[in-house]
């Protein structure tokens, strides 16, 4: 039947001509096949291989629109103009519908163009909320007992890279949404308690839910079909309006000048919208809604102190559908709009609405059969076959599909101009006094309107510099020309600062972050020569090599502050790892030398090194800058094992293992024995050299012999140099054989760092025998949390004293695979400790890398252990099971921690499962 609004709604769930029946698919290239340039011959399997080409050679704009639209402005260090810099209370959730944002938008469940002008997505009302329903809602870092949290359901379930078929669903409570039950709740428990989270409040009690699925797909780069689908899950019927929503960025608010575009009712159907950069474009959709107008302006009578200001301003839509004002939409045009469509749904039936935003004056009809949708599903079917070719189990398949598909939607647009925000805008108030000498004053050169990977949509929705390098590898088995073109972006002038640094993250980018650019950059280049059948992309590797040698310098010139080769790079992005913040030591203390500062770096030159060989294979210059390279590693090596000669180093031969150590006034230096991730990152820094390149590269060759005969003391820390490894390969580590085994014998001892789910932050035994330092009438203790911190140092919930983080166990499972292929077969280690069962270290990477996988897979009970107790939020008959991808894992249970849509970092499991598909040693 037809709803009076013009809305298909089903009986049922199932609708025939929207059911997932594919054509037939081309036959997917057998396992080992390297796929190059997709063929044009319009076959559905290499559909998305051929946008991403087309798009690579810049012949259609594929990425022109994509889901850039952020789940979260509000909050961030963009929109904070106050004077404490408190951003999470300059512009708060409750504020964000009246508000119009400065540099960015945010909306549920949508697209934008890349530069931000046009935005599409969805609002809803129950009929019961307070508020209309147009964003996520979610804890600030004060509200949260464990940091600022998102309390809502939803999933990204499916998307390729060109954007081309996006899927999301989004679970809508029946109920009045329980924001102050969430707020007073999680305020009252302490960091010993876990969150309160938003199913634990009973609004989803008796399935008396919506399941909301939006699908986005192109029929060309500029022509995009949308189809919103809503089913109630409930035993009764409902009421749901769902208000698909299209708007244009405020661009006009802050300086003279500037063009306002214009949304409006077109006389032959539809809407048209206006813009002086987008041109023309038309949204077209299905029935006949209610078209409300507003502008997407402040609420000046809210937040101006103008009780007569004339709207409609941005929260004209709430007030006309939430409090029946209906002078505060218009009729005929404006900057936002609102479709209304009004349904009464009964159990178990779904309602289905369809758009198309096109490019041009020209009215385009909706998808009325499906036929796009059904062919962009079955592309999307083919990419990922091909992806996933050599992973055999559906589980497996299901977890690297969702995983890609939230990597996919966590691509967002990043606006930021420093200068204009500490200066402020010529038509608004000026900025507090002191905000010119405050947060990234010294990055005035930074202006940024880029799309870039972010660690996920909502906690995050800002780049951080490490974060986005590990993003890269999944990336580039995705859309390897994006994951190049990324790297490459933060390099570029308008981010690195002149003096070398790459910028850490947007509440800081002074702080430093481990520098894996360089070790992602490398990996990347593998990952894409892999693809294109052996061809690498020098000129990508190139450029990038240029602007890390002033990173580096950087680095050397900053943060080696006695000039010892032992780096204080500051937290280094493991924060609460330590006794104390290494940012900020407490007054009294002197410099720490950090252990893991120090192997970074050491593993930075390894890396730099690498990437100068690969490169002087096609040009001899470079056999200098890789000799000097070397050198570089063998001085860092040399200071960690005896700082500047003075016969001590941060290896504690009592402990065997890697320590911090900090200057303590009159007292000499003190190892700060933490038994901590700090300590196994010296593991990390390792390379091995095949004696085909020292044959190719001879210049190379005689300079590294130089420096290993006349400056004998760095030689003995190359371990075994002359005898050569297994095909006579040469290794350089940070560690001998000795102290990777000390290191491994704790690593892999299930007392201390080893979980069922990977290797922990923090060794176990400091449950009971926490750490404890008393120097300077100060205490300071470190305590094993296996899941969130409830130590305050960062506030938040930054956590690394006791959970598993997947991109360190990455790096421990791609360094124990190294160093396999210099020691072989023979060289055997006890795994786990104390077990008596002697492996390969490439068994034992098999082995970190299944237990890392079991994170998400079902286990014999048929739980996942990432989902923790709870059952899985999408539980309903015929419902495909959805899956969360946290930022960080309890050490002992494997539950999800942190940001619940992380799809960064943990988007690792995609090159994980990869990993696994290769044939493999017999299991240890």
């Amino acid at each position: 039947m037809m709803h009076p609004a013009g809305v298909a709604v089903a009986a049922r769930e199932t609708d025939d001509r929207f059911a997932h029946a594919q054509p037939a698919l081309r036959p997917i290239p057998a396992p080992g096949t390297r796929l190059m340039e997709p063929p044009e011959d319009g076959s559905v399997a290499w559909a998305e291989r051929r946008r991403i080409a087309e798009q690579g050679r810049g012949d259609r704009a594929w990425s022109l629109w994509g889901p850039y639209l952020s789940e979260r402005q509000w909050g961030t260090v963009r929109e904070d103009y106050s004077s404490d810099g408190d951003a999470w209370r300059a512009l708060t959730h409750e504020e964000a519908r009246s508000r119009a944002y400065r540099w960015g938008e945010d909306g549920l469940a949508g697209i934008c163009d890349e530069r931000g002008g046009l935005n599409l997505a969805l609002a809803l009302w129950n009929g019961r909320d307070r508020i209309l329903k147009e964003r996520l809602f979610g804890l600030t870092n004060q509200e949260g007992n464990h940091g600022e949290d998102v309390k809502e359901v939803y999933h990204y379930l499916d998307a390729v890279p060109s954007h081309a078929y996006l899927r999301m669903l989004y679970r809508y409570p029946q109920g009045a949404f329980p924001y102050e039950d969430l707020v007073r709740e999680n305020l009252a428990r302490g960091r010993d308690q876990p969150e309160y989270e938003i199913d634990e409040t009973g609004i989803f009690a008796g399935d008396r839910f919506f399941d909301v699925t939006v699908e986005y797909a192109k029929a060309d780069a500029d022509d995009i079909h949308a189809v919103i689908t809503a089913l109630n899950r409930g035993p009764e019927a409902a009421d749901l309006h769902v208000v698909p929503l299209l708007w244009f960025r405020n661009t006009w608010s802050w300086q003279a000048g500037q063009a306002r575009p214009r949304i409006a009712r077109a006389p032959d159907g539809g809407v048209v919208c206006t813009h002086e950069r987008l041109g023309p474009y038309r949204l077209a959709f299905d029935g006949a809604p209610d078209l409300l107008f507003c502008e997407n302006d402040t609420n000046l009578r809210r937040h101006g102190g103008q009780p007569d200001a004339p709207g409609p301003f941005k929260d004209g839509l709430h007030a006309a559908i939430v409090e029946g004002d209906a002078a505060a939409v218009r009729r005929d045009a404006g900057t936002k709009l609102g479709l209304h469509y009004a349904l009464r749904m009964e159990p178990g039936a779904s309602a289905r609405i369809r758009l198309r935003l096109s490019a041009g004056a020209r009215i385009r009809a909706v998808d009325g059969d499906g036929s796009t949708i059904r062919q962009r599903r079955a592309e999307a079917d083919a990419f990922y076959e091909e992806l996933q070719d050599g992973i055999a189990d559906p589980d497996a398949r299901a977890i690297f599909r969702q995983a890609a598909a939230g990597l996919i939607w966590s691509k967002q647009l990043y606006c930021y101009d420093v200068r204009r925000w500490l200066a402020g805008d010529p038509l608004q108030p000026g900025p507090p006094r002191g905000r010119d000498g405050g947060r990234n004053s010294q990055w005035q050169h930074f202006a940024a309107a880029d799309v870039l990977s972010m660690p996920d949509t909502w906690e995050y929705p800002w780049f951080a510099a490490w974060d986005l390098a590990f993003h890269c590898l999944p990336l580039a088995l995705l859309d390897p020309g994006f994951a190049k073109k990324q790297l490459l972006l933060l390099t570029r002038e308008w981010y690195m600062h002149p003096n070398g640094q790459l910028p850490a993250y947007e509440w800081e980018f002074g702080d430093a972050n481990p520098p894996v650019h360089a070790w992602a950059a490398y990996r990347v280049f593998e990952i894409d020569r892999d693809r294109r059948g052996g061809r690498g992309d020098i000129a990508f590797l190139e450029g990038v090599f240029h602007k890390l040698l002033i990173n580096f310098t950087w680095w050397v010139n900053r943060k080696d502050a006695q000039g010892r080769n032992v780096f204080q790079g500051g937290f280094l992005g493991l924060d609460n790892v330590g006794v104390f913040d290494r940012s900020r030591p407490p007054p009294g203390f002197g410099v720490v030398h950090q252990a893991d500062g120090t192997a970074w770096m050491a593993m930075y030159a390894l890396n730099m090194m690498r990437i100068a060989l690969e490169l002087a294979l096609h040009n001899d210059v470079y056999e200098s800058t890789a000799s000097k390279f070397f050198e570089h590693f063998l001085l860092i090596a040399e200071a960690m094992t005896d700082m500047g000669g003075e016969g001590f180093g941060l290896w504690d031969e009592a402990d065997e293992f890697y320590y911090d150590e900090v200057d303590i006034p009159g007292g000499g230096m003190l190892p700060l024995r933490v038994r901590s991730m700090v300590g196994l990152v010296p593991l990390f820094a390792v390379e091995v050299i095949e004696p085909s390149v020292l044959q190719r590269l001879p210049d190379f060759a005689r300079r590294l012999n130089w420096v290993l005969e006349n400056r004998p003391h760095l030689a003995r820390l190359v371990s075994r140099w002359t005898e050569g490894g297994v095909k006579d390969r040469k290794l350089l580590s940070l560690l001998r054989g000795h102290r990777m085994k000390a290191l491994l014998r704790r690593m892999l001892d299930e007392a201390e760092f080893l979980s069922p789910y990977g290797v922990r932050s923090l060794s176990k035994v400091h449950r009971d025998a926490p750490y404890v330092l008393n120097e300077l009438g100060a205490s300071f203790t470190v305590r094993y949390d296996p899941a969130d911190s409830t130590s305050n140092m960062f506030g938040g919930n930054s956590n690394w004293r006791g959970p598993v983080w997947m991109p360190m166990n990455y790096l421990i499972v791609e360094a124990l695979r190294r160093f396999h292929t210099y020691y072989g077969d023979d060289f055997l280690v006890e795994y786990p400790t104390g077990s008596g069962a002697q492996c390969t270290l490439s068994a034992i990477a098999d082995a970190l890398e299944d237990r890392l996988i079991a994170l998400f897979a079902r286990d014999p009970e048929g739980r996942r252990p990432a989902l923790g107790d709870r059952a899985p939020s999408l539980t309903a008959p015929g419902a495909e099971e959805a899956l969360l991808f946290h930022e960080f894992f309890d050490g002992d249970t494997g539950r999800g921690l942190g940001a619940s849509h992380q799809t960064g970092w943990t988007a690792l499991i995609l090159t994980l499962l990869r990993d696994r598909a290769r044939s493999r040693e017999a299991p240890c």
